[in-house]
C-alpha cells in the first residue's frame, strides 16, 4: 500500500470515485454546496458499527435541516453493503438511505488516514488492515473542518457530530466561537477579532467576563 495522507483541519477534502450502496459516486459531486459528514466503519456486519449506522439513520433528518449530507463507508462491497442495511434497519428500527462507500482495497482510506495502525489484529481474512472510525465534517468549499478518530472498539457519539456541525454553522454565520458543552440556545463567544466598539452593534446584549472572555445571546431561531 502506498502511504497515507496527512490531512489538517482546513485541508481540501481528497476527491474520489467510488462504488457505493446507492451507486457509484464522485466525491466532490456528491458534497455539490453541501455540507457532509463521512464516516467510515471496520466492516459490515459488526455489532457496533451496526448500532452506529442505525443511529446516524435515525438522526438524518436533523442533519438534512442543516443542509448536511451523510455518507458511511467500510471496507467491504456494495452487494455486502446492501444486505448489512437490512440488518441494520432490522435491529434498530431504522430506515437507513444515505450511501456506504465500497472500500475493500482502501483506497479511499488510505486517503483520509483512516487506517487501523494500533490494533495489528483489526485485519480481514487477507491480511490488510481494517479501517478505524473516522469522522469528517466537510463544508460546502470542501474544506475538512472537523476530524475524529475513534478505535474500532468504541461506538461514536452521533449527537455529538450534529453538536459541531451546529458550532461551526453558528460560528460562521455570525463570527462567535462556542464554549464548553455549547448546544444551540446557550451564550456563545463573541470572538477575538471583533472590537468591544463592533460587538455593540453586533451583539447588543454582549457583556466583558474578562478582556478576552465575551458572552452574548443570539436571539432565538438565529442560530438556524
Amino acid at each position: 500500500m502506498s502511504e497515507h495522507t496527512t490531512l489538517r483541519l482546513g485541508s481540501t477534502a481528497p476527491d474520489f470515485e467510488a462504488d457505493t450502496s446507492n451507486g457509484p459516486i464522485s466525491f466532490h459531486e456528491f458534497i455539490g454546496d453541501n455540507w457532509v459528514v463521512l464516516f467510515s466503519h471496520p466492516d459490515d456486519f459488526t455489532p457496533v458499527c451496526t448500532t452506529e449506522l442505525g443511529a446516524f439513520a435515525k438522526l438524518e433528518p436533523e442533519f438534512t435541516k442543516r443542509g448536511v449530507k451523510l455518507i458511511g463507508l467500510s471496507a467491504n462491497g456494495t452487494e455486502s453493503h446492501k444486505a448489512w442495511i437490512k440488518d441494520i434497519d432490522e435491529v434498530t428500527g431504522s430506515k437507513l438511505s444515505f450511501p456506504i462507500i465500497a472500500d475493500p482495497e482502501r483506497k479511499v482510506a488510505l486517503k483520509y488516514d483512516m487506517i487501523d495502525y494500533q490494533d495489528a489484529s483489526n485485519v480481514d481474512d487477507k491480511g490488510v488492515q481494517f479501517t478505524i472510525r473516522s469522522v469528517f465534517v466537510i463544508d460546502p468549499k470542501k474544506k475538512i473542518r472537523l476530524i475524529l478518530a475513534y478505535p474500532a472498539s468504541t461506538g461514536r457519539n452521533t449527537a455529538e457530530v450534529l453538536r459541531v456541525v451546529d458550532s461551526l454553522q453558528t460560528g460562521d454565520k455570525y463570527r462567535v466561537t462556542t464554549p464548553i458543552n455549547w448546544v444551540p440556545g446557550d451564550d456563545v463567544i463573541v470572538h477575538p477579532t471583533v472590537s468591544n466598539e463592533e460587538a455593540k452593534t453586533l451583539f447588543p446584549k454582549f457583556r466583558i467576563i474578562k478582556p478576552y472572555l465575551r458572552l452574548t445571546p443570539l436571539e432565538v431561531g438565529e442560530q438556524k
